[in-house]
């Protein structure tokens, strides 16, 4: 199978997406599929793709959080990578502004998409101080995930969440951990003496230090007798808290077995955040055979059993957070109890069989049919979905060709056929290619001079119009983003 991943963030950018994306892309090489990752291009990348390719496209930072890349892809951009892909099908990882481009062009192809819910945007903006903003991201978010033709949930809180804005193609589709690495025996006496030099018992934190995982929420049990936070990871967030949790131990970004070794040295593993919508970091927890004290709300509902392998405490309640802390590090036997569950409570969990099941996701994706009606002869390529039936295309003006003719596209159309029929896109395509360039010449079935339009100009207006397209800016009254 040919699956091309689409994704928002990727390497060198480490989040739960790509930490996501990566293990998809191993198990794809193990099953001998053919992968190709269309993502922004951030930065060099040293890590392994298990044999799969990379388009990078130019991108530029998003304001006030430049770890997240705009790319100026158009529809058509990806519509012409995936052409020559031969793609299968198109997996979309936490799409949202990409993604939208992404399912309009590989709609252009009847290409189907399987949309992987994974990041609560709107609820993202709210902690970032614009919670005006949280409507129209909340209609856009319901929007893609209608048009794509699957859409995969990791947790049962974000099915209703979605469900809430009319998805209701849905399927759940956890995450995987790796219980070799993550396990009870990388507990670590020698990493406890550096993180505790007191001999305290350790109440730890790992994921991005950002707003919305509310890392500033632990300073309620900061100041917990015989207890020593300890803060795993590195974000945007970082200084402010290093300020506001002076008694705590910042590790800084961990990896690997380094990471495993740090998991397994908690006593208790705490996770304030409120717009997880799974949580990786908690099931790393768990298997490492930690007990987890998380916020009742989100992805860890699932996770999380009070009074079994952890505590959920009330969302917002930080003197219930600080008890079921203080429960914990007051009673030996129950902590190890709750961490004996807790491993037991993520066993078979693999990736192996989590990446199966997505395989089988990919396949009914290919048997349903497209969410767009079929439009007439006469519309734009790129606002067409056209359903496949036995090799060739229902709707389409040709659908006798078969896929093995010569001059045959891979969709089952007549190659001469379709650049006669599209002739005219692509000339309005060229003209303006070369408006972008800034060409001076008179065009060939132009009127008028076109005007020169500098670079940075060009670029601004190309991340107006990708904002524009997703329903993000206003067409009349929004600003456009700031150059890279």
């Amino acid at each position: 199978m040919k699956v091309l991943l689409l994704a928002e963030s990727f390497l060198p950018h480490m989040n739960g997406v790509t930490h996501s994306l990566l293990q998809v892309l191993r198990h794809l090489e193990r099953r001998g599929h053919d992968s190709l990752v269309v993502a922004p291009r951030s930065g060099p990348i040293d890590h392994t793709l298990y044999g799969a390719r990379a388009v990078l496209l130019p991108s530029m930072p998003l304001p006030s959080y430049p770890d997240v890349r705009v790319t100026l892809a158009t529809a058509n951009r990806l519509a012409s990578v995936m052409r020559e892909h031969r793609a299968d099908v198109v997996h979309l990882a936490s799409p949202f502004v990409l993604g939208w481009r992404g399912v309009l062009a590989a709609e252009s192809l009847s290409v189907p998409t399987v949309a992987v819910y994974q990041t609560d945007i709107p609820a993202y903006a709210e902690r970032y101080g614009v919670p005006g903003a949280a409507p129209a991201l909340t209609r856009h978010l319901g929007r893609l995930h209608r048009r794509a033709t699957l859409t995969l949930a990791p947790s049962s809180s974000a099915i209703e969440r979605l469900a809430s804005v009319g998805v209701d193609r849905m399927r759940l589709w956890r995450r995987g951990v790796d219980t070799e690495r993550f396990a009870p025996e990388r507990r670590s006496d020698d990493w406890r003496r550096e993180a505790a030099p007191g001999g305290e018992l350790i109440a730890g934190y790992v994921g991005r230090l950002a707003p919305e995982k509310q890392v500033e929420d632990l300073q309620a049990i900061a100041g917990l007798p015989g207890v020593r936070l300890v803060i795993i990871g590195d974000g945007p967030s970082r200084a402010a808290l290093e300020r506001l949790l002076p008694s705590a131990h910042f590790a800084g970004f961990l990896d690997g077995d380094e990471l495993a070794r740090a998991t397994a040295s908690l006593d208790v593993f705490v996770h304030p955040g409120e717009s997880e919508t799974f949580c990786q970091t908690i099931q790393e927890a768990l298997a490492s055979g930690v007990p987890v004290v998380a916020t009742g709300r989100g992805g860890p509902l699932d996770l999380v059993q009070s009074s079994v392998n952890g505590w959920l405490y009330r969302p917002g309640d930080l003197d219930d957070l600080r008890d079921r802390v203080r429960d914990l590090v007051g009673d030996d036997a129950k902590r190890r109890a709750f961490g004996e569950r807790a491993r037991e409570s993520v066993a078979g969990r693999s990736w192996s069989r989590l990446g199966d099941e997505l395989l089988d996701h990919y396949e009914e994706a290919r048997r349903l049919p497209s969410m767009r009606p079929v439009r007439s002869r006469g519309s734009h390529a790129g606002a067409i979905a056209r359903r496949r039936a036995g090799g060739a295309v229902i709707g389409d003006p040709i659908t006798t060709v078969s896929t093995d003719a010569p001059g045959a596209d891979v969709d089952g159309t007549d190659r001469a056929a379709r650049r006669s029929r599209f002739a005219p896109v692509a000339a309005l395509r060229r003209r303006r290619r070369l408006a972008d360039r800034g060409s001076l010449r008179r065009l060939p079935d132009a009127g008028r001079r076109v005007p020169r339009l500098g670079r940075p100009a060009r670029t601004a207006a190309r991340a107006r119009e990708s904002l524009v397209g997703a329903g993000l800016v206003c067409e009349s009254r929004g600003t456009e983003p700031q150059g890279a």
